[in-house]
């Protein structure tokens, strides 16, 4: 299942934040297998905006916000 860009969710640290989903990346290798699947959020620290491009699945997965 992949998620839709704009998905929200928390993260699982001691001060958790609000993170956004705003890409997914796609790897394949040379023969069109997929081999790997990375989203690429934001979320708001002291007032910028960071972007993280590497977040997995079972991270969204355990923080979604229903």
């Amino acid at each position: 299942m992949l998620y839709p860009i704009g998905t929200q969710f928390k993260t699982r640290h001691k001060h958790p934040r609000l993170c956004t989903v705003i890409d997914i990346h796609t790897t394949y290798d040379s023969t069109g297998n997929k081999v790997k699947i990375r989203y690429v959020s934001t979320h708001d620290c002291l007032g910028q905006q960071v972007v993280d491009y590497d977040v997995v699945q079972t991270t969204i997965d355990m923080g979604l916000m229903k």
